[in-house]
């Protein structure tokens, strides 16, 4: 049998085809394109260095003749704007100072994430704004070659750069180098506020003026606080400022508005702005309840919309802007930094005369004794001491009143005995009435001070509620002086009442009762003796009695703890006050004499006033007479 020998050339032969191979499968190894890159930048303004620069997440995609198709194509959808897509990275860049944190998306060049440091929500998370795509913020345009595109699907070049101490994001969706739509985002250390533009540059041949150039901005409200009810029902709102006038939309409404200078999303404590120097025209706003059922726990509470066109100037865009992520703090809204905007509307301290009263006084002395303590419990307390002994003249006028009414009230008493009947109605009425001012008793000077107290118990109403200062601030059993504080959850929910039970509310109902039930004999002094025909004022006092306390106990067991100990503390002191008047301040026997004293005194001469009301009453008494003279 013949050997075979060794082949030297065939073995030669399949290592130069292996080689050959080699080299064709090394020199056509696919490539990453753009499109697939993933960047991410992260900005500390603290350090002023940039933490991260880095690609991630890189997905290899085979380049052969499909990049020619795709381009194509990308050509055909984008027209011009296939250059920002063809050279466009998915990424995203944050930027930050002491106070808030942005993160901008390549895609849409929009914030997409916006933190509020230095505060948690209710169950002690980091307090997002914007997160998880609940914000979009869009510009939507047409070209000259007929396209209708949207800022929020195109990719957006970033450049970060520093401005002295401020940080500068520059987002550029490009036709060219020399032509693109540009987002500017500007930083600076330690504010909320950031300054925002929109600008194009030679886009005059690119966008169609003769189509409308709309911006829309949406934003889902996170729920951030305990109380759904408050939060969402109370204190949420729409507010926007047309022509140096504030005004709010309620949920479940839509208007056009002209003239716009900045709109808030607001949500109790904290609030999304946007504000404009050139006013936005016939802007639509929307405010959506996406709120079911309140029982239900949810994520978000209110939908906000906002729907306007934009302006070409010159065939280009030019917007100087202005965003605003941080708390509702009418100190902050209020001082020196944002005089003129009117943001401290947002602060919702209540109109007219109740917002007065926040802001000239309930404010200054808070702040004063905030710079003393650190408890807002006690603050609350020394505060309610402050307005107590503010308005104890009143009560003490009050008092006084109820002492005369008091003296002359055998006197009155007398008179319904002397003019019985329906008859006589007229004519004991201006008897009861010269006696009373002979005396110097006015039955007004008895309901001013009650009167005058109604516009601090309102203002009072909205202050504690909506004081950022309060909020997740404990004080005794209470964890957060700006929410309501459990004692016991219930198995159920109560109408108007809610699911658990509160105790500065019973403490509160407690103490109303008290001071309405030594109120009452004060109020009966007061009144004059019941006449015949009229209601029993004594008689409605008694069901007030019960009836209001048993309202603070329902309506006040969801409202923020912080007013409930504040009408808790103000009812104690008001019946401490009472008592040291009666007992100690208030001389009846020095009232009687005074009283004796002014009945000698000739009366003084009626007013017109007083003139035309006797003149009145005499012609009704008469024709009185003759309608019982004809019977």
């Amino acid at each position: 049998m013949e050997q075979k020998k060794f082949d030297y050339n065939s073995f030669i032969g399949m290592i130069l085809l292996a080689g050959i191979m080699l080299w064709y499968f090394n020199t056509n190894k696919p490539e990453v394109t753009p499109e697939n890159a993933t960047t991410e930048q992260i900005v500390d303004s603290t350090k002023n260095t940039t933490i991260k620069n880095d690609v991630v997440n890189t997905t290899a995609t085979p380049t052969f003749a499909n990049d020619s198709l795709k381009n194509v194509a990308l050509q055909n959808k984008l027209g011009a704007f296939a250059y920002s897509a063809l050279k466009g990275t998915e990424g995203t860049t944050t930027i930050g100072n002491e106070l808030v944190q942005l993160k901008i998306d390549n895609k849409g060049g929009q914030i997409i994430e916006a933190l509020i440091k230095n505060y948690k929500t209710y169950d002690s998370l980091p307090l997002y704004m914007v997160k998880d795509n609940n914000a979009s913020f869009n510009i939507n345009f047409g070209t000259t070659d007929n396209r209708i595109l949207n800022t929020k699907d195109l990719f957006f070049e970033p450049v970060y750069t520093k401005n002295g101490e401020n940080q500068v994001l520059s987002m550029k969706l490009k036709v060219s180098d020399t032509q693109f739509l540009e987002y500017r985002y500007e930083m600076k250390p330690k504010e909320y506020m950031v300054d925002f533009s929109i600008r194009s540059q030679g886009l005059s041949n690119v966008i169609n003026s003769s189509t409308p150039i709309n911006l829309d901005w949406t934003l889902n409200g996170y729920r951030h606080e305990k109380s759904m009810y408050t939060e969402n029902t109370m204190y949420s709102y729409y507010y926007y400022k047309t022509e140096d006038e504030v005004d709010y939309l309620n949920a479940g409404n839509t208007e056009v508005v002209n003239d716009v200078d900045w709109v808030a999303y607001k949500q109790h404590f904290f609030t999304s702005n946007l504000l404009t120097d050139t006013p936005f025209n016939n802007a639509t706003i929307t405010s959506t309840d996406l709120v079911k059922d309140e029982k239900i726990d949810t994520v978000f509470t209110k939908r906000f919309e906002l729907k306007t066109p934009l302006t070409l100037a010159g065939g280009e865009l030019n917007y100087n802007m202005k965003w605003f992520y941080g708390p509702s703090d009418y100190n902050l809204l209020s001082s020196d930094k944002y005089a003129g905007t009117d943001l401290d509307e947002i602060a919702d301290l209540g109109w007219g005369i109740f917002g007065f009263l926040n802001r000239t006084i309930f404010y200054p002395v808070f702040n004063t004794l905030k710079g003393f303590m650190s408890n807002y419990g006690l603050i609350i307390i020394l505060m309610t001491i402050v307005v107590r002994i503010l308005m104890s003249p009143l009560v003490y006028k009050s008092y006084v009143s109820s002492a005369k009414m008091k003296v002359i009230r055998p006197e009155l008493q007398a008179l319904n005995e002397k003019y019985p009947g329906k008859e006589n109605a007229m004519k004991r009425q201006q008897e009861t009435m010269a006696i009373q001012r002979k005396a110097g008793v006015s039955m007004m000077s008895g309901c001013i001070p009650a009167l005058l107290q109604m516009p601090i118990f309102f203002a009072l109403f909205k202050f504690f509620p909506t004081n950022i200062s309060l909020r997740q601030q404990g004080f005794l059993w209470a964890p957060d002086l700006s929410s309501y504080d459990v004692i016991f959850n219930l198995p159920f929910d109560i109408p108007f009442y809610g699911d658990h039970v509160s105790l500065f509310p019973i403490l509160a109902s407690v103490a109303i009762f008290f001071y309405m039930k030594m109120n009452q004999s004060q109020q009966m002094n007061m009144q004059a003796p019941t006449q015949e025909g009229m209601p029993d004022m004594s008689k409605m006092m008694k069901y007030m009695i019960y009836l209001s306390p048993i309202m603070m106990l329902v309506f006040f067991n969801r409202y923020a703890s912080g007013l409930s100990l504040y009408y808790f503390i103000s009812n104690l002191l008001t019946i401490s006050i009472m008592l040291v008047i009666k007992n100690y301040v208030i001389d009846e026997d020095k009232i009687h004499a005074q009283i004796e004293e002014n009945k000698k005194r000739p009366e003084k001469a009626k007013s017109k006033f007083r003139q035309r009301i006797d003149a009145a009453m005499k012609q009704a008494q008469e024709q009185q007479a003759r309608q019982q003279k004809k019977k």
